[in-house]
């Protein structure tokens, strides 16, 4: 465990029980643990998104494309395409 020895490692925790009083060290290394908890927590998160199969935007790009050929093929649209409008209301008025 980083090079150091049982000797190494007794000396340091003896110095952690005179600076810190043994009542702390029990609550050192729980806060210790829950933080490996979480890096690892989070480190297997970002693995599992990283590996997740994703659809290319190319494959998204043609799909809509097959849509729009279609919705001109038959004459009319399933769905109704809107353009984005920007809500000037103040909403906190309206309480």
């Amino acid at each position: 465990m980083f090079g150091l020895g049982a000797g190494e490692l007794l000396l340091i925790f003896v110095i952690a029980i005179l600076f810190l009083g043994p009542k702390k060290i029990p609550e050192l290394a729980k806060g210790l643990g829950q933080a490996m908890r979480e890096f690892q927590k989070a480190r297997d998160d970002m693995m599992t998104e990283i590996n997740k199969p994703h659809t290319p935007p190319e494959t998204t790009k043609k799909a809509d494309i097959e849509t729009v050929a279609q919705t001109i093929e038959t004459g009319h649209a399933d769905t109704k395409i809107h353009e984005p409008t920007l809500d000037t209301t103040d909403t906190a008025k309206k309480s």
